[in-house]
C-alpha cells in the first residue's frame, strides 16, 4: 500500500540490512542484561526502524491533506487562520521528519534506545497536537455540518496514522490518543446528543484502532523473529557448508595424496621384492649348489612365501584404492560363474586339501551368463573362497553356488560351517583393514582387505554384498548382480563364443544393460 508518490510502507521482510545492524548492536549490550531482553530490545529497534522509514516514505500524504483540509475550511475561517494553522502543521512535521533521517542515519550501536522512543513519541504528539488545533480554531459554533466535516478528517487523519505507525504502538498512542482525546474534548463542550455519540463512536474507533495496532505490531514482532530465526539458521547452514567444502577438499587431497603414494611405493616395493623371491626361489631349490648348512633351504623357502605374501598384500591395497578413487575399470563381456569358480576352485583346492576340506560346487549348468568383467568376477570368486578355506576349521565344509533369485537377479555365494562371527563382527566386515576376533586370536594370515575388495568390485556391476553369519554354525558371503546384467540367449548371441567382438557390440550391450 502506497500513500506517497512512488513509495510503499516498510514491511518486516524490506529490513534484511537493518537486521544484521540491530542483530550487532544488541549483542554489544551491556553483559548484565538477561539473552531475552537483549531479544527484546532487537525487535523493538527493528519496529522502531520500521515506523521511521514509513514516516519517511509517505511524507507527502498528509501535507497534501492538510493543504485540502486547510483550503475548504476558508469557507468558515479567515485565511490568515488557514494559512497559520497550515505553516504550524508543516513545521511540527518538519521536526518529525528531521527526527527520523537523523535516527536511520546515525549508528545504531550508539544509539540509547529509550531516549528516542521518547524523542519520537514527543514529535508525534506535537504533531497530534497540531492536527487537533482546528477543533478549536476553526470551530464554527452552531455549524453542525462543519463540525461533522472536522471531526471525520481527523479520524481519517487517525487512520492514516495508524497505517503508518501500525508496528510501533508507543507512536500510534501518544499521536491516535492525543487526536481523540481532544475530539472526546469538543464533543463533550457541545450539549446535543449528535456530538455525544459522535464522541462515543470516537472513543470505540479508538480502541479497535489500538487493538489492531497491537496486533499488526505483535505480527511484525513475530515476523521480525521469524527472520531472525531464519537467518541465523541461513547462517548456521553456510558455516556448516563451508565447513564440509573444506573438509572436503581436505579429503579429496588426502586421497589424492594416499594414491600418489601408493602408486610411488608399489613401483619402489615390487622392484626390490621381484629380487629377493627370484633369488630365494633359486636358494629354495639349490639351483646353484648344494647349502653348506640344510637349514638354508628351509630358511630361503621362507623368505620366498613371505615375499608372495607380500606381493600379494600391496596388490590387495592397490586394488582397494583404485577401487575408493574410481579409476578400477570394468569390461564387459560374457561371463560364466561356473567357469570362473572352477578356476578359482583350482587356485585355492590346494589349500582346502592342506586342511583337508571338502569343497563342492552348486551351480546348475543353465545358468545364463552374466555381462561384466570377467577378471573381477574371478577375483570376487577367489577371495570368498580363500576366506573360507582360511577360517574353516580343518575336516571343514564349504559350498559355492549361484543361482537365480525370486527377484530376477542373479547371485553367487560362498558358504562354510566354520565358526561364524557375531553381529558386531558382521557389521564391521564391510570396512577397509577389519580383522574378526578370530584372525586375530589364532593369528591367521590377512590384512583384513578381502572383502572390502568384493564389496568394491560388486558396486561397479551394480550390485551388493551381503553377510549371513551365526556364530558356531558357519557363514554365507553372497554377492548380487542385479537382473540387467542376466544375459538372456538374445543378448548372449551378441557376445559371442569369444567375447565382443567390436566397440559397437560392447555399446549396444551397454545401451541394454
Amino acid at each position: 500500500m502506497g500513500l506517497g508518490v512512488g513509495s510503499g510502507l516498510l514491511t518486516p521482510l524490506d529490513l534484511d540490512d537493518h537486521t544484521a545492524s540491530s542483530q550487532k548492536s544488541a549483542a554489544k549490550e551491556d553483559t548484565k542484561t538477561s539473552f531475552e531482553d537483549r531479544d527484546e530490545i532487537s525487535w523493538e529497534r527493528d519496529l522502531l526502524m520500521m515506523f521511521v522509514r514509513n514516516q519517511l516514505r509517505v511524507s507527502v500524504a498528509l501535507p497534501l491533506l492538510a493543504l485540502m483540509f486547510a483550503l475548504t475550511s476558508l469557507i468558515w475561517t479567515h485565511w490568515i487562520n488557514a494559512a497559520a494553522w497550515l505553516a504550524c502543521l508543516i513545521a511540527s512535521q518538519g521536526v518529525q521528519l528531521f527526527l527520523c533521517r537523523h535516527y536511520e542515519q546515525v549508528n545504531k550501536e550508539n544509539v540509547r534506545f529509550p531516549e528516542w522512543i521518547g524523542m519520537l513519541a514527543a514529535s508525534e504528539v506535537l504533531y497530534a497536537a497540531s492536527w487537533s488545533m482546528p477543533l478549536f480554531i476553526f470551530w464554527d459554533a452552531g455549524n453542525d455540518m462543519q463540525h461533522v466535516f472536522v471531526i471525520a478528517t481527523l479520524m481519517a487523519v487517525v487512520a492514516i496514522r495508524i497505517i503508518i505507525a501500525c508496528n510501533f504502538l508507543p507512536v500510534v498512542i501518544a499521536g491516535t490518543g492525543f487526536i481523540s482525546f481532544f475530539i472526546l474534548l469538543r464533543c463533550i463542550f457541545e450539549p446535543e446528543p449528535l456530538y455525544i455519540a459522535l464522541g462515543a463512536i470516537v472513543i470505540v474507533v479508538e480502541v479497535f484502532f489500538i487493538q489492531l495496532a497491537r496486533r499488526l505490531q505483535n505480527t511484525a514482532r513475530d515476523m521480525l523473529v521469524f527472520k531472525a530465526q531464519r537467518e541465523k539458521l541461513i547462517g548456521e547452514l553456510k558455516r556448516a557448508k563451508d565447513q564440509a567444502d573444506a573438509a572436503r577438499l581436505k579429503a579429496e587431497e588426502a586421497n589424492r595424496a594416499k594414491s600418489r603414494f601408493l602408486a610411488t611405493m608399489s613401483h619402489e616395493l615390487r622392484t626390490p621384492l621381484n629380487a629377493i623371491m627370484g633369488f630365494s626361489e633359486i636358494l629354495s631349490h639349490e639351483m646353484m649348489g648344494p647349502h653348506a648348512v640344510s637349514a638354508y633351504k628351509e630358511y630361503a623357502s621362507d623368505i620366498h612365501h613371505s615375499g608372495h605374501y607380500l606381493l600379494a598384500l600391496i596388490n590387495d591395497i592397490l586394488d582397494l584404492s583404485r577401487i575408493e578413487a574410481g579409476r578400477r575399470e570394468i569390461v564387459d563381456e560374457a561371463v560364466s560363474l561356473h567357469e570362473e569358480a572352477e578356476e578359482a576352485l583350482k587356485l585355492i583346492s590346494l589349500k582346502a586339501r592342506e586342511k583337508r576340506q571338502t569343497v563342492t560346487l552348486n551351480i546348475p549348468n543353465n545358468l545364463p551368463k552374466l555381462s561384466g568383467d570377467k577378471r573381477s568376477v574371478r577375483q570376487i570368486w577367489l577371495n570368498l573362497l580363500s576366506n573360507a578355506v582360511k577360517f574353516t576349521q580343518v575336516g571343514g565344509h564349504i559350498e559355492m553356488t549361484a543361482w537365480c533369485n525370486t527377484k530376477g537377479d542373479i547371485a553367487m555365494s560362498v558358504r562354510d560351517n566354520g565358526p561364524g562371527m557375531v553381529d558386531t563382527e558382521v557389521q564391521s566386515a564391510f570396512g577397509a583393514f577389519s580383522r574378526g576376533s578370530m584372525a586375530t586370536r589364532k593369528a591367521i594370515d590377512g590384512a583384513g582387505l578381502g572383502l572390502s575388495i568384493v564389496n568394491g568390485l560388486a558396486k561397479l556391476h551394480g550390485g551388493e554384498l551381503e553377510i549371513t553369519s551365526v556364530p558356531g554354525n558357519g557363514t554365507q558371503i553372497t554377492v548380487t548382480f542385479p537382473q540387467r546384467r542376466i544375459l538372456d540367449n538374445g543378448r548372449a548371441a551378441i557376445f559371442g563364443d569369444d567375447g565382443i567382438e567390436s566397440e559397437t557390440q560392447r555399446r549396444l550391450i551397454s545401451l541394454t544393460a
